[in-house]
């Protein structure tokens, strides 16, 4: 089989998902040019070597639907060879498009792939293209459906999470995430969005509240008891997982993910490729994995696809020396870790999208980048990103430094 590398890796600052947000005058489609456009010039690159561009996109509808990928790399000024596919696994979405690019390479039908993903939270809201899932009764029926709000308390009240043990997670991402912008621990990686001026819109994630503490976090309703209790979700879960006599509400926006607009793109390929343009790369990818899990509790499929792709890749959780997973919720972190035997010191160092958001199709690339980034400031040499999957799922990719 033939290797996969990384050979760069970019993002966008994550703007805040709402009108007022920075990047809320900027398309869909100008926030994956931006990647797109950045890993072309950084590199150097000869588009047409790019056999394809994978995106992910989770409400691929309006500004985000019609194949967005394509246009991207249109509108990018690639080479007309250079595909495009829009892809949707939920959160992992942008995850699974740089495990699609991989595996392209890998299965030796394309030298150079990008996976990346976008989203504009601001401009089409979570939710735009509906789904069986949560609006067929028959299908929520048998699935035992329950919003991913109270999946999330449903995991903090089954684990033994309480409301302080959220909130102390919660206060430390803040923390993390303000110390990696002052010391420049994401300046390789973030490219500015600019206008059709050429002037900055924005430079820095936007979202990041560092003057967070538990006492401002303690001031905040929990966000999921209306859904819960008088819709009727915590019986639905309850029916589901009967050993759970109540379900504690503990998450609300403090120590969950925030709504951002943001773009992504890894650039992967083969050695021969990378020889011939002058590339040099910084990691090969050494296993990744996705997989089912039960849909009412939604959020535990993290630990499950990190240990399936352990195992193809031959290796231990102790193999690893970092770990970047998803902030959707704070006790989805908190399980992860749990369930592996990870000290936090391992985990999303830089912070994560309870800081600096979720920008849904995008965060898996975001998070894969940041990894890279880390591993290589600090001289280390495995890693492994993960994210947690709506109705059920979780990814996982693993990366080595070369």
């Amino acid at each position: 089989m033939t290797e996969a590398f990384i050979y760069d890796a970019v993002r966008t600052p994550r703007g805040r998902g709402k009108a007022s947000g920075a990047l809320h005058s900027v398309t869909p489609i100008a926030l994956a040019v931006t990647a797109l456009k950045a890993m072309r010039d950084r590199n150097a690159l000869d588009t047409a070597a790019v056999d394809d561009v994978v995106l992910g996109c989770v409400e691929p509808v309006a500004e985000q639907g019609a194949d967005m990928a394509r246009l991207a790399v249109l509108e990018a000024g690639y080479a007309e060879t250079t595909a495009g596919v829009q892809i949707n696994r939920f959160c992992a979405s942008g995850l699974e498009a740089c495990n699609m690019a991989a595996a392209q390479v890998m299965a030796g039908q394309s030298e150079m792939a990008i996976g990346g993903g976008v989203e504009s939270m601001s401009r089409v809201p979570m939710g735009s293209s509906g789904g069986a899932w949560a609006m067929d009764p028959q299908v929520a029926f048998h699935t035992y459906f329950v919003p991913q709000g109270v999946s999330a308390d449903l995991v903090a009240t089954k684990y033994g999470m309480s409301r302080a043990d959220v909130d102390a997670y919660a206060v430390e991402s803040q923390r993390r995430a303000a110390r990696a912008w002052a010391e420049g621990r994401f300046a390789r990686s973030v490219v500015p969005v600019t206008d059709i001026n050429g002037l900055t819109v924005l430079e820095r994630d936007e979202h990041i509240r560092a003057d967070t503490t538990m006492q401002s976090l303690a001031a905040l309703e929990p966000s999921f008891v209306k859904t819960g209790e008088s819709l009727g979700f915590d019986a639905v879960a309850i029916q589901r997982y009967p050993e759970i006599e109540r379900i504690n509400h503990v998450h609300h926006a403090g120590n969950s993910s925030g709504i951002v607009d943001g773009a992504a793109a890894v650039l992967i390929g083969n050695r021969e490729i990378g020889d011939k343009l002058g590339l040099k790369p910084r990691a090969r990818v050494r296993a990744f994995a996705s997989i089912g899990s039960e849909p009412t509790i939604m959020l535990t499929g993290p630990s499950f696809a990190a240990q399936k792709a352990l195992k193809r890749a031959g290796m231990a959780a102790s193999d690893i020396d970092l770990y970047e997973l998803n902030e959707a919720f704070a006790a989805v972190v908190l399980r992860f870790m749990q369930v592996l035997g990870i000290d936090h010191g391992e985990i999303n160092v830089n912070g994560g999208a309870i800081a600096m958001g979720h920008p849904l199709g995008a965060t898996g690339a975001m998070i894969l980048g940041t990894l890279l980034d880390e591993l290589e400031r600090t001289g280390k040499a495995t890693g492994l990103a993960a994210l947690c999957v709506g109705a059920g799922m979780g990814t996982a990719t693993i990366i080595e430094r070369v």
